[in-house]
């Protein structure tokens, strides 16, 4: 915040005064005797604001921050420009609300626009929302955007993240919708499953949870051809790389923010990001925001569509969504700015380059990786003693990569340095 400006006690008279108050136990005089609390609350004393920094940097510091990061799965360590904070940290962001009435919430509203937009490109889709609150609960309502009364089967990749998996069990629990999963062989979807007439949608994550390189467009063909809509959960600089999802076929794209100028902060806020074709839109949760003209022609930003059936026929929605990340999207928005299209692919290519040099040094280690298909910047190897590798990793100050059945599933981002990936690989050799 740019600034703090409390109260003091007579600042607070004057106030009650001049709105009809004679003391703050006047202000509530209106509320029954019995809801009134008529003893302090057991709260310690104010602190200075010395001691409140004190204990606040005393209880930071018991946090272990580490420099060297190879653990992905879901959330990445990634540069952010310096600018992306300058920016949203400025108080007519941080301050905002929700952009209700257009006319006083053009800066608010334009950088929503600015966000969709740039999600469009990226995901090169049709159009995109206002955002969600992070990439489970996009996908999951993105399974409700194909929700159909003749067709109750949702198919998810078992290469689909376990946490995104869960929230759209929980979806489909509440819904009467089938989750089938789709198992993986060699570490890819196999898609001979999807012949079912019933599927209202198919749900891919690209990479894969592994870190696998998946069929995305053989997907969404097969997911056409049984009659369901097709959903990609793709990471933001796999799709620098590789064909996003607009190129792949797919009817709506989601995907996990957090990796567009979020830091990692113990695990959120973070953004999930929407975008569909132009067959899909009307269905999109949330909210769009639109560009028009005022009535003296000047450039405009409105709230374009949003489901009315959330505020007015509720028993009749398909989500309960009606917020969205605002500041979250607009950290995005300003990332992907800075970075531009050329930025965004070196970062992309030197995950790429950086995770098979890692993934090269490990299996000459002794680490030889469980998937032999292609991956973007993470993958799995086998590990006999994963705790005690992970725990020497720790003492160097590294955070390895994360358990999983069968071996360790590895992360390397463009932060990660060679120095950084020859120290790992030396402790794996022990």
């Amino acid at each position: 915040m740019g600034s703090y400006i409390p109260s003091v006690a007579a600042q607070q008279e004057e106030m009650l005064k001049e709105a009809g108050f004679s003391s703050m136990q006047d202000l509530y005089r209106d509320l029954p005797d019995d809801l009134k609390l008529d003893h302090e609350l057991a709260l310690p004393s104010g602190k200075s604001e010395l001691e409140t920094d004190r204990i606040m940097r005393a209880m930071a510091a018991e946090n272990k921050v580490y420099q060297s990061v190879f653990r992905g799965a879901g959330a990445y360590r990634h540069y952010i420009p310096a600018i992306v904070n300058s920016v949203v940290n400025k108080e007519e962001f941080v301050t905002a609300y929700t952009p209700y009435q257009a006319e006083i919430s053009q800066g608010v509203l334009q950088s929503i626009f600015e966000y969709q937009t740039m999600i469009c490109e990226l995901t090169g889709m049709d159009v995109a929302n206002a955002s969600v609150y992070d990439g489970a609960v996009a996908a999951a309502e993105a399974v409700s955007m194909c929700r159909s009364p003749k067709k109750k089967k949702v198919f998810v990749s078992a290469g689909v993240h376990p946490d995104v998996m869960k929230v759209i069990r929980t979806y489909c629990w509440a819904a009467g919708d089938e989750v089938i999963e789709v198992p993986l062989k060699d570490g890819k979807t196999d898609l001979s499953a999807l012949n079912d007439p019933e599927a209202s949608c198919f749900v891919l994550q690209q990479p894969n949870y592994f870190g696998v390189i998946e069929d995305a467009k053989e997907a969404a063909e097969a997911a056409h051809t049984a009659g369901a809509q097709m959903i990609l959960s793709m990471d933001p600089f796999a799709m620098c790389l590789l064909p996003c999802p607009g190129e792949c076929g797919a009817d709506i794209a989601v995907g996990e923010g957090q990796p567009l100028g979020m830091p990692l902060s113990w695990g959120g806020p973070y953004l999930g990001f929407m975008a569909a074709t132009t067959k899909m839109m009307r269905k999109l949760p949330g909210r769009i925001v639109g560009e028009t003209k005022d009535s003296e022609g000047r450039r405009a930003f409105v709230l374009t569509l949003q489901a009315r059936e959330q505020h007015i026929r509720r028993e009749k929605a398909s989500s309960n969504i009606c917020s969205n990340e605002a500041l979250c999207a607009l950290r995005a928005s300003v990332f992907l700015a800075a970075m531009g299209p050329e930025g965004m692919k070196e970062a992309a290519q030197q995950c790429y380059a950086k995770a098979h040099y890692l993934a090269e040094q490990l299996e000459a280690a002794g680490l030889k990786r469980i998937h032999q298909a292609d991956f973007f910047n993470e993958f799995v190897t086998e590990c006999k003693d994963p705790e005690g590798l992970l725990k020497r990793l720790d003492e160097q100050g590294i955070l390895g990569g994360l358990p999983v059945e069968g071996g360790i599933l590895w992360c390397v981002t463009e932060l990660n340095s060679r120095e950084e990936m020859d120290t790992l690989v030396r402790e794996a050799a022990k």
